[in-house]
């Protein structure tokens, strides 16, 4: 099919996430990528700033996960894990049992992120039940959270202002905490804010979920490591379970390896994704504790996790994983992510003094300018793909996670679109 017929065909029948049908703007028709570029069917070049919705952590098509992919094909491309395992599956969960804080040595393949997150959440209420406490049925988690667009994994999104809203009166019944202060708060603040949290704790809480240092979809807001810190403290306090979901945030987004572990926290459980196969398809990881996995596994706690998903451990997948592994523990990407944290700080600063911009945030590999409303999503595109580059903005935030292997030059296009982006809205 050529570019039209495709472009034509997609608009009346392939639906697009969290759109209409059909689709209020016609997708850009992507031919191949490579690199930090993604390339249209006519040629055109567009740097993929956004890492395929932050997956894409070392760009596409890398040779090692090319390489990986190529080999584990030829050999066996998927094989079912009840009751059977292979080399890349153990391969795997050693690497992440290494790279990960002590403790944590329990692995889980699914999927998806939002499945990993459900088998967490199982897990917590699991182990609850496995210790004695079968009341314990809710998590405790914060506004403007979010972790997936599964059932259970919207109940831990904002109920009123959140994506998932709509929904609120089908899901399970969680509590919500205020959303957290921002990063730099005070010290008085952040005790407060734990305060109003610890308040918050009954006895129907089974754990607290969150995403750490930095809220994505729900916000793209960021905090401070000592309100993570706190979250642990009143977990070990009260007996809860700490749900960190680094689906996001794993794999040096931040500027660690884990956001977790630069907050210098062990939660009890972890949840990883999309860059833990560098973008090249879809694998996800839930990491527990020893403890925890002896409750679940006792009679009280049900006997065994009561999850399978089909394609789990799926040795495709895990091989490719293995090498996306590899090249996320190398120092050398960390020094990549202070680079583009450093460009992103130096061109998105200035931007606060717009009079259409409420905020400039930046860490790591994460650039993000809040407009004071939502953007047009039609002009934005538009404007971003003029400079050569690829932007997903949403509501009002116009925001970039471009691939590590992105040069200085190419972090500044990035920067230049979400500069015209700005520009536009003026201009509206």
């Amino acid at each position: 099919m050529h570019a039209e017929a495709i472009a034509t065909y997609d608009r009346d029948h392939v639906w697009h996430p969290y759109g209409p049908m059909p689709a209020a703007i016609a997708p850009v028709v992507i031919d191949r990528a490579q690199g930090a570029y993604l390339y249209t069917t006519d040629g055109t070049a567009l740097i993929d700033g956004m890492s395929s919705w932050w997956a894409a952590a070392h760009g596409h098509s890398h040779p090692k996960l090319q390489a990986a992919a190529t080999k584990q094909i030829e050999q066996m491309s998927h094989v079912m894990f009840g009751g059977l395992t292979h080399r890349p599956a153990v391969e795997l969960a050693k690497k992440l049992v290494d790279l990960s804080d002590d403790g944590l040595d329990k692995v889980f393949f699914s999927d998806s992120g939002s499945v990993a997150v459900e088998v967490g959440l199982k897990m917590a209420y699991q182990y609850q039940r496995g210790i004695g406490h079968p009341e314990r049925d809710r998590m405790l988690t914060w506004r403007r959270g979010y972790h997936g667009d599964t059932f259970a994994t919207m109940s831990l999104c904002d109920p009123d202002g959140g994506m998932h809203s709509m929904w609120t009166s089908r899901v399970m019944s969680n509590v919500f905490a205020p959303h957290p202060p921002t990063r730099g708060a005070s010290q008085a603040t952040i005790d407060a804010y734990l305060e109003q949290v610890e308040a918050l704790i009954d006895d129907s809480i089974a754990g607290i979920a969150i995403e750490p240092i930095v809220q994505g979809a729900g916000g793209m807001r960021f905090h401070d490591p000592a309100i993570v810190r706190g979250l642990r403290a009143l977990c070990d306090r009260y007996g809860l379970v700490l749900l960190a979901d680094e689906i996001a945030t794993g794999f040096g987004r931040t500027g660690a390896l884990f956001a977790t572990q630069a907050a210098g926290v062990t939660p009890d459980i972890l949840c990883l994704g999309k860059a833990l196969t560098g973008g090249f398809m879809s694998l996800a990881a839930t990491m527990t504790t020893e403890r925890i996995a002896t409750a679940i596994s006792s009679p009280e706690g049900g006997g065994a996790l009561l999850h399978g998903p089909t394609f789990m451990g799926n040795p495709l997948a895990c091989a490719v994983a293995c090498a996306a592994v590899d090249l996320a523990s190398d120092p050398a990407v960390l020094e990549q992510v202070a680079g583009i944290e450093q460009i992103l700080q130096e061109e998105l600063a200035p931007l606060k003094e717009h009079p259409s911009v409420a905020d400039v945030r930046v860490l790591g590999a994460i650039g993000v300018v809040e407009m004071r409303q939502p953007v047009d999503m039609q002009k934005a595109t538009q404007a971003v793909m003029e400079q050569g580059v690829w932007l997903r903005p949403f509501g009002k935030l116009v925001y970039t996670m471009p691939p590590y292997i992105c040069q200085a030059s190419e972090i500044r296009r990035i920067c230049d679109a979400i500069k015209a982006v700005v520009q536009s809205e003026e201009q509206a």
